[in-house]
Formats: C-alpha cells, structure tokens, sequence
C-alpha cells in the first residue's frame, strides 16, 4: 500500500546548531551604533561564508527566565514556550578567522522601556556574557564585473553597506546611499574612490526621493537596497518600475518594519504585507 507523503509521516527538523560566543569587545562608534565583539569555541560552529551580507540570528532570553545558553529549543517549544529565547538578525560586520571572532553593529534605537530585547542586551552586555546564535546566512556580494554599482539602505543596513565597500576592488564605480535620522551617527567608511558615498539625513521618505532623482542606467547595474519594510516596497517600485533594472540585478528585501518586534516582522513575511515582490 503507498502512503501519501502528510506532516505526520515527514521526517522532523534537525535542530539548528547553536554557536555559544562570549562578549570579548564592545565599543560605541557614534551615539546610537555600538560595537561588540564575540569570539570563543562557538565560532566553530558557525557557517562562516564571503557574503558581505552575512548574518546570524541571535537567540535572546527574557531577563529573569533564569535560562543559560546553549538553549533545548524543542523542550522549551514543548513545555515551555513562554520562555522561549527571542530571535534577532544582526549583519557580521567583520569575520577574524585567526582570533575566532566577529564584530555585530547594534543599532540603539531607543531608550528606557522603548529600547528592544537585543538592544538592551547589547547595551547591558559585559566581557564573559554569553550569547548564543544561529547562522551564519546570507546572500549578497558585490560583483567584480558589475559596471556600476548602487547601494542603498538605512541605519540597520549600515554595516552590511560599509561590509561592501571595503570588499569591492579599487576600480569599482557607483554610489551608496545611507539614510540616518541624525548626523552625528555618520562613520567615516572605507570605499573604492569611484564610489560616492551620500548620506541622507532627516525623514526616511527623502531616501526615496533622493533614489528617484538618480539617472540610472541599468545595463551592468548591480543594486543592494535594504531598508523599512514600507519604504523598501516603494524603492522596488522605484527600481524596477519606474527605473526598468531587471528584479535579478537587485538584492532588495526589508530589515525591519515600523511598529513590529522581529517576531512579528519575520511571521509576516509569508503574508501579503510582508511581500516586497509585487
């Protein structure tokens, strides 16, 4: 007798490793962006590739569950599913194969009780706390033969853009636009001499507008646009409707939405709003 392949029959999940790094470094490059720095055995465990998009999902407890990590994803899952650990996605901003260590920029959005579960956590961590992870994933880099390329993005794309630029070669050419709401978080970024580097500053919508005033020539354009979930839908639109540059030239999708906790962003990305594609 042949049995239809149903959710009971199908093999279960592999859990996903979990990579245990301690808190070696932490540093605040401007007022809202800090730096820490994470090594230790568990950097074995993760998937370390040459994206410069690359990035891990970090598994974050409720201060007060008492949980330790590595943590049992499926016990919990099971018995406690109020204590599981929040997921959050932060780019590697820099990968140190001889130390064992990678750096993550967190971006501090708020403060006092407005402040999300990662940034607190970044903002409260010390030398020997301990951070468990996920990953590593990613999907982008910049192509050497591209003719010209366009990066564009927002505070949280900010270390995957600067990634970019220090990988591209001497004779890369295009522009990078970066939305920051206050002037002084500008870093000062390593980058090819034929890239332009322009930050935009004020109100996110002036990202789009600054997009759309661009004369862009899509033959030989390699794009990377991440940014708000709702001003990312309007910069695919900007870019592949109105700017005619083929969807498989552009690595566009949202690193956040307004209003949301990842939780909720990352559940929506299988629902109409979450939907970037139109």
């Amino acid at each position: 007798m042949s049995v239809t392949p149903t959710e009971t029959t199908r093999s279960p999940r592999p859990p996903r490793p979990q990579a245990v790094l301690e808190v070696v470094g932490k540093q605040r490059l401007s007022p809202r962006l800090l730096r820490l720095t994470l090594g230790g055995d568990g950097y074995q465990v993760l998937r370390r590739n040459e994206h410069t998009d690359a990035y891990v999902k970090l598994l974050l407890p409720a201060p007060g569950s008492g949980l330790t990590p590595p943590f049992d994803m499926d016990r919990l899952r099971e018995e406690s599913p109020d204590l599981l650990p929040s997921r959050r996605t932060y780019t590697v901003r820099h990968w140190d194969d001889e130390q064992g260590r990678i750096d993550l920029d967190v971006v501090l959005h708020a403060e006092g009780d407005a402040t999300g579960i990662a940034a607190r956590w970044a903002d409260q961590a010390q030398p020997g706390d301990r951070v468990a992870m996920n990953g590593a994933g990613g999907a982008y880099s910049p192509d050497p033969t591209a003719r010209e390329h366009l990066l564009i993005g927002d505070h949280a794309a900010l270390p995957a853009i600067a990634a970019a630029l220090e990988s591209m070669d001497e004779q890369a050419r295009g522009r990078a636009l970066i939305h920051l709401e206050h002037d002084e978080d500008r870093l000062r970024l390593d980058h090819p001499a034929g890239i332009e580097v322009i930050w935009v500053i004020g109100e996110r919508e002036e990202l789009l507008e600054r997009v759309r005033s661009l004369e862009l020539a899509p033959e030989g354009l390699q794009v990377f646009c991440h940014a708000e979930r709702g001003l990312t839908k309007q910069l695919r639109r900007a870019l592949v409707t109105e700017a005619q540059i083929p969807r498989e030239q552009i690595s566009i999708s949202a690193y956040w939405a307004l209003g949301r906790i990842e939780d909720q962003f990352q559940a929506e990305k299988k629902e109409p709003v979450g939907q970037i594609d139109e």
